[in-house]
C-alpha cells in the first residue's frame, strides 16, 4: 500500500523557498520612505533602524530549514500538520508583500496583520518534540510578524496623519507590548518569539537614540526587560 503524498509538507517547503527568493523579484524593504505619504515628517519613531530588517536572512533559512526537516522526518505528524495550513497562509501572502509594501503601505499593512495572525496561529499548534525544527522559526517569523504589524500600522497612522508620529509610536508600540506578551504566555517555551520582538525594539531605540526621543526608547526599553523575563521564565518551565 502507497504512503499518502504530503502535500501540506511539500507545500510548506516550496512556500517557503519562494518567500524567501521573493525580494529578488521586487525592490529590498528595509521600512518605508517619507514619499509613500501625504505628510511631510520625514522620520517615523516606530520604525526600527534598517539594520534591524536583517533578521530576515535569519528568518528565511530557518524556515525553509525547519519544512525540510518536516517534510523528511514528519510528513504527516499531527503536529506538524495542525500548524502547516495556517502557516502556509501567511508564507503565500509573505511572497508578495515586499512588492505591496512598495506600492501601498495601506495594503502592505492589512497583509502583514493576517500574515501575523496566521503565523502566532500556526506557532500556537505546533508540536513539543521538535521544537529546533518547528516551534522556533515558526516563533521567530511570528515574533518579527507581530512587531511588524505595530511598526506598519504606526508608520501608516502617522503617515497619512490619523495621529502625529509620535503618538502612533507610542500607541503601537504598548499595544505590541500588551499583544506579544499575551501570546508568549499561551506558548512561554517559544523564547524566539519573544527575541524577534526585542531585535526590533532594540531596532527602535537605536532609531530614537540620535533625537533622545526618551518616551519611544523607555517604552522600548520597558518592552526588552518584560519580554527578556518572560522568555527566561518559560524556558526555567519548559
Amino acid at each position: 500500500m502507497s504512503r499518502p503524498i504530503p502535500y501540506l509538507a511539500i507545500a510548506i517547503l516550496l512556500l517557503s523557498i519562494l518567500f524567501a527568493v521573493s525580494p529578488w523579484f521586487s525592490s529590498n524593504f528595509a521600512g518605508y520612505s517619507p514619499d509613500q505619504f501625504p505628510s511631510t515628517e520625514t522620520f517615523w519613531p516606530v520604525q526600527p533602524a534598517g539594520w534591524a530588517f536583517g533578521i530576515w536572512g535569519l528568518i528565511y533559512l530557518w524556515l525553509i530549514a525547519g519544512a525540510a526537516w518536516g517534510l523528511l522526518n514528519a510528513p504527516q505528524d499531527m503536529d506538524w500538520q495542525r500548524m502547516r495550513s495556517p502557516l502556509a497562509v501567511s508564507l503565500f501572502l509573505g511572497c508578495f508583500w515586499i512588492a505591496a509594501a512598495n506600492a501601498s503601505p495601506v495594503w502592505a499593512t492589512v497583509m502583514i496583520l493576517v500574515m501575523a495572525v496566521t503565523a502566532i496561529t500556526a506557532m500556537l499548534r505546533t508540536g513539543d518534540r521538535n521544537p529546533w525544527w518547528q516551534l522556533s522559526p515558526v516563533a521567530l517569523y511570528a515574533g518579527w510578524l507581530t512587531a511588524a504589524s505595530g511598526v506598519g500600522t504606526g508608520v501608516v497612522l502617522g503617515g497619512y496623519e490619523v495621529l502625529s508620529h509620535q503618538t502612533a509610536a507610542l500607541v503601537m508600540l504598548i499595544v505590541v507590548l500588551v499583544a506579544s506578551i499575551s501570546v508568549q504566555s499561551l506558548r512561554p517555551g517559544a523564547w524566539s518569539y519573544a527575541a524577534a520582538i526585542i531585535w526590533a525594539l532594540a531596532g527602535v531605540i537605536t532609531a530614537n537614540w540620535p533625537s533622545q526621543n526618551w518616551p519611544v526608547i523607555g517604552i522600548a526599553a520597558l518592552g526588552i526587560l518584560l519580554l527578556g523575563w518572560c522568555a527566561v521564565s518559560g524556558l526555567r518551565r519548559s
